[in-house]
């Protein structure tokens, strides 16, 4: 059971990375914050964006489930 959680975890890593650099890059970054980049906040993602960001958060939190399953499962 652990190695197929961790098998798992490492599959899921790997889509993880994939679908972050699948994204498009958002125009500004840290430097947007001092209100020159009202664009990258306006409006809403459509499409493959949307898809990917909604991916990411899933896959994220599934990292982390099941990295602290892991952890668990360990100690």
């Amino acid at each position: 059971m652990l190695t197929f959680l961790m098998v798992l975890d490492a599959i899921i890593s790997l889509g993880l990375i994939a679908v972050i650099l699948g994204q498009e890059a958002k125009a500004g970054g840290m430097g947007g914050m001092d209100g020159g980049s009202d664009a990258v906040f306006s409006g809403k993602a459509r499409g493959i964006d949307a898809l990917l960001a909604r991916a990411t958060v899933i896959l994220a939190i599934l990292f982390a489930i099941i990295t602290i399953v892991i952890a668990r499962m360990v100690s």
